[in-house]
């Protein structure tokens, strides 16, 4: 029975040697009876037991893991007004210490930002405004998470690793997983290449062989019609080292002037652009408001 990864590739294989047999030159046929094709059998979905059993092995090495450290770097296709995306690159260093503290240090294309929790506090800081956002926040890091998404819409792409079972959520939703196989280039270490799917994102996971660390994620969305691809390289690791106490949090961002903690909106007048297939997409006109009718008096 062939490997999945093998019908998963046929396609393509068989769409290369179509274009190679296109681009040679036309010799005399004779004229045959079209041949039916044979349907294309169905992929069937499965879930391998040991691609299950490397991102388990990788969530319980995070999961026990008192203190770490990473560095996360992110790259996002966002679409262009001329069609091909454009990608967009974001740094992120991150510390946590459980079960209570985190620090998310951003740098990228775009306004630097620090984010500070306490275990009784969230803060984001933004240096070059010197504005600072502070709110009450939950005793725990997963549970903070969810506050800071739910009232300001604050989401990092590596949340789901620093939760306490990130495992949970692999088994619970997994309908694809299998192993692609080896790679020594991720990192500059030997990772195992693995793809796991729900019904919301494909996934491509490159998890360390011996260290059983994480070092590359990259996904699509199955309700993204552009199938735009977001990218995250991990690296500088660091578990179980210690932390100075005064590590998550700021004296400057205490000290900022304070804006509100909520999730941002557009200013007046502008609305968020709409794409389709590439193409900026004008906002619908509101529909005209029909005329009441006038009663008429009669004579």
């Amino acid at each position: 029975m062939p490997h999945p990864v093998l019908r998963l590739i046929a396609p393509v294989l068989l769409a290369s040697a179509s274009l190679a047999w296109a681009a040679t030159p036309a010799t005399p046929a004779t004229t045959k009876a079209p041949a039916t094709k044979a349907a294309a059998p169905a992929y069937k979905m499965e879930v391998e037991p040991r691609a299950m059993d490397l991102l388990k092995a990788m969530s319980s090495k995070l999961a026990s893991a008192q203190t770490l450290s990473f560095t996360a770097v992110v790259g996002y296709e966002f679409p262009s007004r001329l069609g091909p995306p454009i990608v967009y690159t974001t740094r992120y260093d991150v510390a946590m210490q459980r079960p209570d503290r985190l620090l998310v240090l951003t740098l990228g294309d775009g306004p630097t930002s620090e984010f500070y929790y306490d275990g009784k506090q969230m803060m984001v800081y933004a240096p070059a405004e010197n504005l600072a956002a502070v709110s009450d926040a939950p005793s725990t890091v997963d549970a903070m998470l969810r506050a800071a998404y739910q009232s300001a819409a604050i989401y990092f792409p590596f949340t789901d690793l620093l939760l306490p079972d990130p495992y949970a959520v692999f088994a619970k939703e997994a309908k694809l997983a299998f192993v692609v196989g080896p790679s020594g280039i991720v990192g500059g270490v030997k990772t195992d290449m693995l793809v796991w799917a729900n019904n919301e994102v494909f996934l491509q996971i490159w998890i360390g062989a011996e260290d059983k660390l994480p070092r590359r994620v990259r996904a699509i969305f199955r309700d993204d019609p552009m199938r735009l691809r977001h990218d995250m390289e991990l690296s500088n690791w660091q578990l179980g080292q210690p932390f100075a106490p005064d590590r998550f949090t700021s004296a400057k961002a205490l000290a900022a002037p304070r804006i509100s903690f909520a999730a941002p909106k557009l200013p007046p007048g502008m609305k968020p652009q709409v794409f389709k297939d590439g193409k900026p997409v004008a906002a619908p006109k509101p529909a005209a408001k029909a005329k009441s009718a006038q009663p008429t008096q009669s004579k």
